[in-house]
Protein backbone atom coordinates (compact mmCIF):
# COMPACT_ATOMS: atom_id res chain seq x y z
CA UNK A 1 0.00 0.00 0.00
CA UNK A 2 0.80 3.25 -0.96
CA UNK A 3 1.04 6.03 1.92
CA UNK A 4 -0.01 9.72 0.48
CA UNK A 5 2.87 12.45 1.97
CA UNK A 6 1.83 15.96 2.81
CA UNK A 7 -1.63 17.76 3.71
CA UNK A 8 -4.59 16.75 2.35
CA UNK A 9 -6.57 19.03 0.62
CA UNK A 10 -10.53 19.25 1.84
CA UNK A 11 -13.20 19.99 -0.41
CA UNK A 12 -15.54 22.91 0.17
CA UNK A 13 -18.86 21.78 1.14
CA UNK A 14 -22.49 22.92 -0.53
CA UNK A 15 -22.61 24.25 2.76
CA UNK A 16 -19.81 26.59 2.39
CA UNK A 17 -19.81 27.25 -0.67
CA UNK A 18 -23.57 28.62 -0.26
CA UNK A 19 -22.34 30.77 2.96
CA UNK A 20 -19.57 32.23 0.66
CA UNK A 21 -21.55 33.18 -2.01
CA UNK A 22 -24.18 34.53 0.08
CA UNK A 23 -21.32 36.99 1.55
CA UNK A 24 -19.91 37.55 -1.80
CA UNK A 25 -23.95 39.18 -2.58
CA UNK A 26 -23.97 41.31 0.33
CA UNK A 27 -21.00 43.01 -0.91
CA UNK A 28 -21.85 46.72 -2.52
CA UNK A 29 -20.68 47.01 -5.95
CA UNK A 30 -19.34 49.72 -7.03
CA UNK A 31 -21.53 51.55 -9.08
CA UNK A 32 -20.99 53.80 -12.29
CA UNK A 33 -21.10 57.49 -11.85
CA UNK A 34 -23.85 59.57 -12.95
CA UNK A 35 -23.62 62.06 -15.95
CA UNK A 36 -23.24 65.43 -13.93
CA UNK A 37 -21.66 64.50 -10.99
CA UNK A 38 -18.73 65.66 -11.13
CA UNK A 39 -20.07 68.99 -12.75
CA UNK A 40 -22.06 69.22 -9.94
CA UNK A 41 -19.24 68.43 -7.44
CA UNK A 42 -17.79 72.04 -9.39
CA UNK A 43 -20.44 73.96 -9.06
CA UNK A 44 -20.88 73.13 -5.22
CA UNK A 45 -17.17 73.59 -4.98
CA UNK A 46 -16.81 77.24 -6.25
CA UNK A 47 -20.52 78.43 -4.31
CA UNK A 48 -18.08 77.20 -1.72
CA UNK A 49 -15.85 79.93 -2.49
CA UNK A 50 -18.50 83.06 -2.20
CA UNK A 51 -19.05 81.75 1.73
CA UNK A 52 -15.46 82.60 2.06
CA UNK A 53 -14.65 85.78 4.76
CA UNK A 54 -11.92 87.07 2.00
CA UNK A 55 -14.63 86.32 -1.14
CA UNK A 56 -15.80 90.34 -1.48
CA UNK A 57 -12.06 91.81 -0.71
CA UNK A 58 -10.92 89.54 -4.04
CA UNK A 59 -14.04 90.07 -6.08
CA UNK A 60 -13.08 94.09 -5.87
CA UNK A 61 -9.59 94.02 -6.05
CA UNK A 62 -10.30 91.76 -9.74
CA UNK A 63 -13.33 92.87 -10.77
CA UNK A 64 -11.36 96.31 -10.19
CA UNK A 65 -8.18 95.33 -11.83
CA UNK A 66 -10.30 93.71 -15.01
CA UNK A 67 -12.13 96.53 -15.86
CA UNK A 68 -9.12 98.89 -15.51
CA UNK A 69 -7.09 96.84 -18.09
CA UNK A 70 -10.18 96.82 -20.53
CA UNK A 71 -10.56 100.34 -20.09
CA UNK A 72 -6.78 101.48 -20.90
CA UNK A 73 -7.17 99.24 -23.66
CA UNK A 74 -10.50 100.88 -24.87
CA UNK A 75 -9.23 104.36 -24.42
CA UNK A 76 -6.16 103.73 -25.92
CA UNK A 77 -8.30 102.49 -29.24
CA UNK A 78 -10.85 105.43 -29.33
CA UNK A 79 -8.61 108.61 -28.06
CA UNK A 80 -6.00 107.51 -30.66
CA UNK A 81 -8.11 107.62 -32.98
CA UNK A 82 -9.86 111.14 -32.57
CA UNK A 83 -6.34 112.00 -32.15
CA UNK A 84 -5.22 111.48 -35.52
CA UNK A 85 -8.68 111.91 -37.12
CA UNK A 86 -8.14 116.22 -35.32
CA UNK A 87 -3.50 116.26 -36.15
CA UNK A 88 -2.98 115.55 -32.56
CA UNK A 89 -0.65 113.37 -30.52
CA UNK A 90 -2.43 109.93 -30.76
CA UNK A 91 -1.04 108.62 -27.60
CA UNK A 92 -2.14 111.70 -25.62
CA UNK A 93 -5.05 110.54 -23.80
CA UNK A 94 -3.86 107.22 -23.32
CA UNK A 95 -1.10 108.35 -21.49
CA UNK A 96 -2.86 110.62 -19.65
CA UNK A 97 -5.15 107.72 -18.71
CA UNK A 98 -2.44 105.80 -17.67
CA UNK A 99 -1.20 108.07 -15.32
CA UNK A 100 -4.55 107.97 -13.58
CA UNK A 101 -4.86 104.41 -13.36
CA UNK A 102 -1.38 104.43 -11.88
CA UNK A 103 -1.93 106.40 -9.26
CA UNK A 104 -5.84 105.30 -8.97
CA UNK A 105 -4.37 102.19 -8.02
CA UNK A 106 -1.94 103.90 -5.11
CA UNK A 107 -5.12 105.74 -3.67
CA UNK A 108 -6.93 102.69 -3.83
CA UNK A 109 -4.53 100.67 -1.72
CA UNK A 110 -3.93 103.68 1.24
CA UNK A 111 -7.99 103.19 0.97
CA UNK A 112 -8.12 99.49 1.42
CA UNK A 113 -5.43 99.82 4.40
CA UNK A 114 -7.11 102.93 6.17
CA UNK A 115 -9.37 102.63 9.16
CA UNK A 116 -12.89 102.85 8.90
CA UNK A 117 -12.72 105.70 11.80
CA UNK A 118 -10.79 108.10 9.02
CA UNK A 119 -14.00 107.71 6.91
CA UNK A 120 -16.32 109.41 9.58
CA UNK A 121 -14.03 112.06 10.39
CA UNK A 122 -13.31 112.90 6.49
CA UNK A 123 -17.21 113.05 6.37
CA UNK A 124 -17.36 116.98 7.05
CA UNK A 125 -14.62 118.71 6.07
CA UNK A 126 -14.79 116.55 2.29
CA UNK A 127 -18.50 118.07 1.84
CA UNK A 128 -17.12 121.44 2.93
CA UNK A 129 -14.43 121.32 0.01
CA UNK A 130 -16.56 119.81 -2.48
CA UNK A 131 -19.45 122.52 -1.96
CA UNK A 132 -16.35 125.00 -2.44
CA UNK A 133 -14.49 123.17 -4.93
CA UNK A 134 -18.42 123.49 -6.74
CA UNK A 135 -18.50 127.00 -6.04
CA UNK A 136 -15.19 127.62 -7.94
CA UNK A 137 -15.95 126.03 -11.02
CA UNK A 138 -19.07 128.28 -11.69
CA UNK A 139 -16.66 131.28 -10.78
CA UNK A 140 -14.03 130.40 -12.93
CA UNK A 141 -14.66 127.06 -15.03
CA UNK A 142 -15.24 127.27 -18.18
CA UNK A 143 -17.92 125.46 -20.16
CA UNK A 144 -17.62 122.19 -22.24
CA UNK A 145 -20.24 121.14 -24.45
CA UNK A 146 -22.83 123.08 -22.80
CA UNK A 147 -22.08 121.88 -19.05
CA UNK A 148 -19.34 124.05 -16.85
CA UNK A 149 -17.97 121.49 -14.39
CA UNK A 150 -14.24 121.47 -14.55
CA UNK A 151 -11.38 123.03 -13.00
CA UNK A 152 -7.63 123.45 -14.73
CA UNK A 153 -4.92 122.78 -12.66
CA UNK A 154 -1.35 122.58 -13.89
CA UNK A 155 -2.25 120.77 -17.38
CA UNK A 156 -4.91 118.50 -15.49
CA UNK A 157 -8.78 119.21 -15.57
CA UNK A 158 -10.67 118.21 -12.38
CA UNK A 159 -14.33 117.82 -11.86
CA UNK A 160 -15.44 118.83 -8.29
CA UNK A 161 -19.09 117.16 -8.88
CA UNK A 162 -17.05 113.77 -8.69
CA UNK A 163 -15.26 114.22 -5.88
CA UNK A 164 -18.88 115.52 -4.03
CA UNK A 165 -20.41 112.08 -4.56
CA UNK A 166 -18.01 110.49 -2.68
CA UNK A 167 -17.93 113.57 0.15
CA UNK A 168 -21.97 113.04 -0.03
CA UNK A 169 -21.52 109.39 0.75
CA UNK A 170 -19.14 109.39 3.92
CA UNK A 171 -21.25 112.76 5.02
CA UNK A 172 -24.73 111.10 4.88
CA UNK A 173 -23.51 108.15 6.34
CA UNK A 174 -21.92 109.40 9.33
CA UNK A 175 -25.07 111.74 9.85
CA UNK A 176 -27.51 108.81 9.68
CA UNK A 177 -25.41 106.70 11.69
CA UNK A 178 -25.28 109.29 14.73
CA UNK A 179 -28.84 110.21 14.87
CA UNK A 180 -29.42 106.49 14.75
CA UNK A 181 -26.80 105.99 17.84
CA UNK A 182 -28.91 109.02 19.58
CA UNK A 183 -32.40 107.84 18.74
CA UNK A 184 -33.28 110.36 16.53
CA UNK A 185 -35.04 108.87 13.68
CA UNK A 186 -38.40 107.81 15.51
CA UNK A 187 -39.51 110.93 13.58
CA UNK A 188 -38.94 111.44 9.33
CA UNK A 189 -38.49 115.34 9.77
CA UNK A 190 -34.97 113.79 12.08
CA UNK A 191 -34.58 111.74 8.82
CA UNK A 192 -34.51 114.38 6.38
CA UNK A 193 -32.72 117.17 8.36
CA UNK A 194 -30.15 118.18 7.14
CA UNK A 195 -29.65 115.25 4.83
CA UNK A 196 -32.24 116.83 2.69
CA UNK A 197 -30.78 120.22 2.31
CA UNK A 198 -27.21 118.69 1.84
CA UNK A 199 -28.78 116.72 -0.85
CA UNK A 200 -30.21 119.88 -2.26
CA UNK A 201 -27.22 122.37 -2.04
CA UNK A 202 -25.29 119.95 -3.74
CA UNK A 203 -27.59 119.33 -7.04
CA UNK A 204 -28.34 123.00 -6.96
CA UNK A 205 -24.79 123.73 -7.42
CA UNK A 206 -24.07 120.89 -9.94
CA UNK A 207 -27.26 121.33 -11.59
CA UNK A 208 -25.58 125.36 -12.08
CA UNK A 209 -23.40 124.27 -14.32
CA UNK A 210 -26.14 122.31 -16.75
CA UNK A 211 -25.02 119.08 -15.52
CA UNK A 212 -27.78 117.07 -14.84
CA UNK A 213 -26.75 113.79 -15.34
CA UNK A 214 -24.29 114.28 -12.00
CA UNK A 215 -27.54 115.49 -10.34
CA UNK A 216 -29.18 112.30 -11.34
CA UNK A 217 -26.91 110.11 -9.76
CA UNK A 218 -26.55 112.45 -6.65
CA UNK A 219 -30.28 112.02 -6.30
CA UNK A 220 -29.59 108.44 -6.67
CA UNK A 221 -27.00 108.06 -3.59
CA UNK A 222 -29.96 110.23 -1.52
CA UNK A 223 -32.28 107.61 -1.46
CA UNK A 224 -30.07 104.70 -1.31
CA UNK A 225 -28.87 106.29 2.10
CA UNK A 226 -33.18 106.93 3.06
CA UNK A 227 -33.63 103.02 1.40
CA UNK A 228 -30.91 101.16 3.75
CA UNK A 229 -31.59 103.26 6.62
CA UNK A 230 -34.98 101.99 6.92
CA UNK A 231 -37.15 104.74 5.90
CA UNK A 232 -41.21 104.08 5.86
CA UNK A 233 -42.33 103.35 2.41
CA UNK A 234 -44.65 106.51 2.03
CA UNK A 235 -41.30 108.92 2.78
CA UNK A 236 -39.54 106.91 0.36
CA UNK A 237 -42.40 106.59 -2.18
CA UNK A 238 -42.99 110.66 -2.00
CA UNK A 239 -39.21 111.59 -2.12
CA UNK A 240 -39.04 109.52 -5.46
CA UNK A 241 -41.91 111.23 -7.01
CA UNK A 242 -40.69 114.49 -5.97
CA UNK A 243 -37.76 114.19 -7.55
CA UNK A 244 -39.14 112.82 -10.52
CA UNK A 245 -41.43 115.77 -10.92
CA UNK A 246 -38.22 118.03 -10.37
CA UNK A 247 -36.18 116.38 -13.33
CA UNK A 248 -39.00 116.26 -15.55
CA UNK A 249 -39.74 120.62 -15.21
CA UNK A 250 -36.15 120.91 -15.75
CA UNK A 251 -35.91 118.51 -18.80
CA UNK A 252 -38.97 120.50 -20.04
CA UNK A 253 -37.50 124.21 -19.19
CA UNK A 254 -34.39 123.81 -20.80
CA UNK A 255 -34.79 123.93 -24.68
CA UNK A 256 -31.77 121.32 -25.41
CA UNK A 257 -32.44 118.76 -22.42
CA UNK A 258 -36.16 118.52 -24.29
CA UNK A 259 -34.54 118.08 -27.62
CA UNK A 260 -32.35 115.62 -26.44
CA UNK A 261 -35.03 113.75 -24.69
CA UNK A 262 -37.37 114.09 -28.06
CA UNK A 263 -34.51 112.31 -29.90
CA UNK A 264 -34.83 109.50 -27.23
CA UNK A 265 -37.68 108.98 -27.72
CA UNK A 266 -37.73 109.41 -31.87
CA UNK A 267 -34.74 108.52 -33.16
CA UNK A 268 -35.43 108.41 -36.77
CA UNK A 269 -37.47 111.66 -36.66
CA UNK A 270 -34.12 113.34 -34.82
CA UNK A 271 -31.61 110.90 -36.95
CA UNK A 272 -29.77 114.40 -38.20
CA UNK A 273 -29.48 116.01 -34.60
CA UNK A 274 -30.18 114.92 -31.38
CA UNK A 275 -31.21 111.14 -32.38
CA UNK A 276 -27.38 111.09 -34.12
CA UNK A 277 -25.48 109.70 -30.88
CA UNK A 278 -27.91 107.11 -30.21
CA UNK A 279 -28.59 106.40 -33.41
CA UNK A 280 -25.05 105.18 -34.84
CA UNK A 281 -24.06 103.96 -31.35
CA UNK A 282 -26.63 101.09 -31.59
CA UNK A 283 -24.97 100.60 -34.89
CA UNK A 284 -21.62 100.62 -33.50
CA UNK A 285 -22.68 98.19 -30.74
CA UNK A 286 -24.70 95.81 -32.97
CA UNK A 287 -21.86 95.90 -35.87
CA UNK A 288 -19.72 94.20 -33.62
CA UNK A 289 -21.51 90.55 -33.88
CA UNK A 290 -20.45 87.93 -31.01
CA UNK A 291 -16.45 88.55 -30.87
CA UNK A 292 -16.36 91.98 -32.55
CA UNK A 293 -14.21 92.90 -35.40
CA UNK A 294 -11.39 93.29 -33.12
CA UNK A 295 -9.82 95.65 -30.23
CA UNK A 296 -9.00 98.88 -32.74
CA UNK A 297 -10.43 97.63 -35.77
CA UNK A 298 -13.72 99.97 -34.75
CA UNK A 299 -14.93 102.07 -37.87
CA UNK A 300 -17.52 104.01 -35.82
CA UNK A 301 -14.56 105.53 -33.56
CA UNK A 302 -13.48 107.97 -36.32
CA UNK A 303 -15.21 110.48 -35.41
CA UNK A 304 -19.27 108.54 -36.57
CA UNK A 305 -20.16 107.82 -32.65
CA UNK A 306 -19.60 111.38 -30.50
CA UNK A 307 -17.79 110.93 -27.50
CA UNK A 308 -16.83 107.68 -28.27
CA UNK A 309 -14.01 107.57 -25.67
CA UNK A 310 -16.57 108.72 -22.62
CA UNK A 311 -19.82 108.68 -22.82
CA UNK A 312 -20.16 105.95 -25.56
CA UNK A 313 -16.92 104.35 -24.97
CA UNK A 314 -19.49 101.21 -24.49
CA UNK A 315 -20.49 101.32 -28.05
CA UNK A 316 -17.05 101.13 -28.95
CA UNK A 317 -16.56 98.15 -26.80
CA UNK A 318 -19.42 96.25 -28.24
CA UNK A 319 -17.94 96.72 -31.94
CA UNK A 320 -14.88 95.74 -31.26
CA UNK A 321 -15.50 92.67 -28.54
CA UNK A 322 -18.48 91.93 -29.55
CA UNK A 323 -21.74 90.25 -27.66
CA UNK A 324 -18.77 88.79 -25.56
CA UNK A 325 -16.75 91.51 -24.51
CA UNK A 326 -19.88 93.59 -23.83
CA UNK A 327 -21.48 90.55 -21.55
CA UNK A 328 -18.20 90.18 -19.94
CA UNK A 329 -18.45 93.71 -18.61
CA UNK A 330 -21.60 93.43 -17.11
CA UNK A 331 -20.60 90.44 -15.30
CA UNK A 332 -17.27 92.00 -14.00
CA UNK A 333 -19.98 94.65 -12.70
CA UNK A 334 -22.19 92.33 -11.50
CA UNK A 335 -19.32 90.92 -9.47
CA UNK A 336 -18.98 94.26 -7.77
CA UNK A 337 -22.70 94.50 -6.95
CA UNK A 338 -22.38 90.99 -5.10
CA UNK A 339 -19.20 91.98 -3.15
CA UNK A 340 -20.71 95.46 -2.35
CA UNK A 341 -24.00 93.81 -1.00
CA UNK A 342 -22.42 90.86 0.95
CA UNK A 343 -19.81 94.25 2.53
CA UNK A 344 -23.03 95.72 3.66
CA UNK A 345 -24.98 92.92 5.13
CA UNK A 346 -22.22 91.36 6.84
CA UNK A 347 -21.30 95.02 8.61
CA UNK A 348 -22.43 95.62 12.32
CA UNK A 349 -21.42 99.27 12.37
CA UNK A 350 -24.39 101.45 10.64
CA UNK A 351 -21.73 103.83 9.12
CA UNK A 352 -19.99 101.17 6.96
CA UNK A 353 -23.45 99.54 6.17
CA UNK A 354 -24.73 102.68 5.09
CA UNK A 355 -21.16 103.50 3.28
CA UNK A 356 -20.91 100.65 2.04
CA UNK A 357 -24.24 99.91 0.26
CA UNK A 358 -24.52 103.75 -1.27
CA UNK A 359 -21.35 103.07 -2.91
CA UNK A 360 -22.11 100.02 -4.30
CA UNK A 361 -25.50 101.74 -5.83
CA UNK A 362 -23.57 104.82 -6.79
CA UNK A 363 -20.84 102.78 -9.05
CA UNK A 364 -23.69 100.28 -10.50
CA UNK A 365 -26.22 103.03 -11.36
CA UNK A 366 -23.78 104.91 -13.03
CA UNK A 367 -22.81 101.72 -14.84
CA UNK A 368 -26.41 100.44 -15.75
CA UNK A 369 -27.63 104.13 -16.84
CA UNK A 370 -24.62 104.56 -18.99
CA UNK A 371 -25.11 101.17 -20.72
CA UNK A 372 -28.93 101.81 -20.86
CA UNK A 373 -27.99 105.14 -23.19
CA UNK A 374 -25.94 103.54 -25.41
CA UNK A 375 -28.78 100.54 -25.95
CA UNK A 376 -31.38 103.39 -26.10
CA UNK A 377 -32.90 102.62 -22.73
CA UNK A 378 -32.79 105.20 -21.10
CA UNK A 379 -32.08 109.05 -22.23
CA UNK A 380 -28.08 110.29 -23.22
CA UNK A 381 -27.04 111.70 -19.55
CA UNK A 382 -23.64 112.29 -20.34
CA UNK A 383 -22.52 109.89 -17.45
CA UNK A 384 -19.20 108.22 -17.78
CA UNK A 385 -18.93 104.02 -17.33
CA UNK A 386 -16.81 103.95 -14.24
CA UNK A 387 -13.28 102.72 -14.74
CA UNK A 388 -13.62 102.74 -18.31
CA UNK A 389 -14.22 105.87 -20.03
CA UNK A 390 -11.48 108.12 -20.50
CA UNK A 391 -11.25 110.87 -17.38
CA UNK A 392 -8.85 111.59 -14.52
CA UNK A 393 -11.51 112.50 -11.95
CA UNK A 394 -14.20 109.98 -12.23
CA UNK A 395 -10.84 107.13 -12.24
CA UNK A 396 -9.73 108.48 -9.11
CA UNK A 397 -12.84 108.76 -6.98
CA UNK A 398 -13.89 105.46 -8.51
CA UNK A 399 -11.11 103.91 -7.35
CA UNK A 400 -10.63 105.43 -4.10
CA UNK A 401 -14.26 104.67 -3.18
CA UNK A 402 -13.54 100.96 -4.10
CA UNK A 403 -10.71 100.81 -2.56
CA UNK A 404 -13.20 101.99 0.64
CA UNK A 405 -14.90 98.80 0.24
CA UNK A 406 -12.04 96.42 0.39
CA UNK A 407 -11.70 98.09 4.22
CA UNK A 408 -14.88 97.61 5.20
CA UNK A 409 -14.39 94.38 3.28
CA UNK A 410 -11.23 93.62 5.94
CA UNK A 411 -13.49 93.98 9.16
CA UNK A 412 -16.12 91.47 8.10
CA UNK A 413 -16.54 88.71 10.31
CA UNK A 414 -13.57 86.06 9.43
CA UNK A 415 -11.84 88.27 7.62
CA UNK A 416 -8.87 89.42 9.48
CA UNK A 417 -7.91 85.89 10.34
CA UNK A 418 -8.42 84.44 7.31
CA UNK A 419 -5.68 87.44 6.37
CA UNK A 420 -3.13 86.28 9.24
CA UNK A 421 -3.54 82.95 7.50
CA UNK A 422 -2.95 83.62 4.23
CA UNK A 423 0.73 84.88 5.02
CA UNK A 424 1.94 87.75 3.29
CA UNK A 425 1.54 89.36 -0.07
CA UNK A 426 -1.43 89.34 -2.01
CA UNK A 427 -0.18 86.44 -4.78
CA UNK A 428 -0.33 84.16 -2.14
CA UNK A 429 -3.29 85.05 -0.24
CA UNK A 430 -5.03 84.67 -3.59
CA UNK A 431 -3.95 81.45 -4.35
CA UNK A 432 -4.79 80.21 -0.65
CA UNK A 433 -8.43 81.79 -1.38
CA UNK A 434 -7.99 79.66 -4.26
CA UNK A 435 -7.39 76.75 -2.47
CA UNK A 436 -4.29 76.30 -4.48
CA UNK A 437 -1.74 77.50 -1.65
CA UNK A 438 0.68 75.16 0.17
CA UNK A 439 -1.20 73.75 3.03
CA UNK A 440 0.53 74.73 6.44
CA UNK A 441 0.80 71.40 9.01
Amino acid sequence: MSATIGPTRRRPTPERDGESSGQRAQQPVPRPALPGTGLRERAARLLGLLDRPLTSYYLIIGCTLLLLALGLAMVLSTSAALALDNNQAPYAGFQKQLLGAVGGLGLMWLAARASPRMYRVAGYPMMGLAVLGLILVLAVGHPIQGATRELSLVGFTLQPSEFAKLAFVLWGADLLARKEKLGQLTDWRQLLIPLMPGTAILAMLVLLGNDLGTTFILLIIFLALLWVMGSPGRLFVGMLGLMAFVVMVLIIAAPYRLERLLGFLNPQAHALSSGLQELNGQYALGSGGPLGVGLGASRSQWGWVPESSTDFIFAILGEELGLVGTLSVIFLYGGIAYAGIRIARRMQDTFMRLAAATVTVWIVAQALINMGAVLGLLPITGIPLPLVSEGLSSLLVTMTALGMLMCFARHEPGARQALAQAGPGVPRRILSWLGLGPRRR
